[in-house]
């Protein structure tokens, strides 16, 4: 049996940047996934995920965002080729919004860069958008999109680097309570810890029923790659930047890397299985977003759809995360929740797992266990 200081469960964006941190606190660390860091299953796999700083006036967020754009920042610095892409981020909305008035008030506390855009300046710099019910804009000048499966092998191959043993194995369910010593893997083969950190988005139901059967929801989301016209550059930074149209929850990415224009729903999807639920997008599905392609960029409505993936939300009830220890369980911590939101603030949840795991203290009130229903009713977008 295999015996570590720490034993990190899932490699997406929390669980690589947890051992990361961990292993540069001193710790031994394994950092174990069933099917790999970044894999396609997971939710931290993908193509791209937004990083923003806005957050309406929940500057707890928009704080640990600002921490971890500069970390990824540095990682995207040291990677070949970079994973950070700074495009900049675009907030669009009706004429009176108050979570976009709230977001500017926020940005402006926290001396986060921003313009905020008028109708008329954003059809003078973005005339490739029909604006219809839009207003007015926010700019985050310095924010940007994450390569977010290649983001989180990298992450992994530091720590690797570093001494993170990486194990490529399914972990069966721990027992319910008690001091955890080991956990059990595909193989059969133990693996023992002092701590142990489960970071295992959708399948954190799985592995504790009891506790988060009910109080984590993957849900099903589809995103789409449509194929601007050749030599159209409308739609590439800089030119376009990254946008979130919080009118209709639809949020996208320039085309980055000749993948495609990404366009995708905020609004949550029905429930999905990560191991075995189908991952092709639906005739209604992309229906929905050529209709809402064509009236928003209409330069794009006639243009082929490359390609689609579907991936999975992994979300508690109101959207806040979870980190806490296992009620029952003293040596076990719970991080999750993260989805639609959480893959930008990976390096400021692992530092903030680390020092929890290595000095101890008090856990924010918003991520503990105790503050998770059973009924969702989102609270953070």
């Amino acid at each position: 049996m295999t015996s570590f200081d720490a034993a990190v469960v899932g490699a997406g964006s929390f669980g690589a940047w947890t051992a990361w941190h961990l292993r540069r606190a001193g710790l031994s660390v394994a950092l174990v996934d069933a099917y790999g860091p970044g894999n396609s299953r997971s939710s931290s796999g993908g193509e791209s995920r937004l990083i923003r700083m806005g957050y309406g006036a929940d500057e707890l967020y928009t704080r640990w965002a600002v921490r971890s754009v500069g970390a990824w920042k540095e990682l995207s610095a040291r990677a070949e080729p970079p994973v950070f892409h700074p495009t900049g981020v675009l907030w669009l909305g009706q004429a009176e919004n108050a979570y976009m008035e709230a977001t500017l008030a926020a940005l402006h506390r926290a001396s986060v860069p921003n313009e905020s855009l008028e109708r008329g300046e954003l059809a003078r710099r973005y005339p490739q958008i029909e604006l219809g019910p839009i207003g007015w804009g926010i700019l985050e000048p310095e924010s940007g999109v994450l390569l977010a499966r290649r983001a989180v092998q990298v992450v992994a191959g530091e720590a690797r680097h570093a001494g993170v043993e990486i194990v490529e194995e399914a972990v069966t369910a721990p027992p319910r309570r008690g001091r955890l010593d080991s956990i059990t893997l595909s193989s059969g083969r133990r693996l023992s810890a002092e701590v142990f950190v489960f970071a295992c988005g959708p399948w954190m139901g799985r592995l504790f029923p009891d506790h988060l059967g009910s109080r984590i929801f993957p849900t099903r989301q589809e995103v789409f790659y449509f194929g601007p016209a050749a030599g159209d550059g409308r739609f590439r930074p800089p030119q376009m930047p990254a946008w979130l149209d919080v009118t209709e929850e639809r949020y996208g990415v320039p085309d980055l890397e000749a993948r495609g224009f990404k366009l995708a729903s905020d609004v949550h999807g029905p429930p999905f299985d990560p191991d075995a639920g189908e991952r092709a997008a639906t005739a209604a599905g992309i229906a929905a977003a050529r209709e809402y392609l064509g009236r928003r960029f209409p330069a794009l409505r006639e243009t082929p759809l490359l390609s689609a993936e579907v991936c999975q939300y992994e979300n508690t009830s109101n959207g806040d995360f979870l980190i806490d220890r296992h009620p029952d369980m003293p040596n076990v911590w719970l991080v999750g929740g993260g989805s639609g939101h959480g893959f930008k603030h990976g390096p400021a949840v692992g530092e903030y797992v680390t020092d929890l795991v290595s000095r101890g203290g008090e856990v924010e009130r918003r991520f503990r266990l105790k503050t998770k229903a059973t009924l969702q009713k989102r609270m953070v977008h």
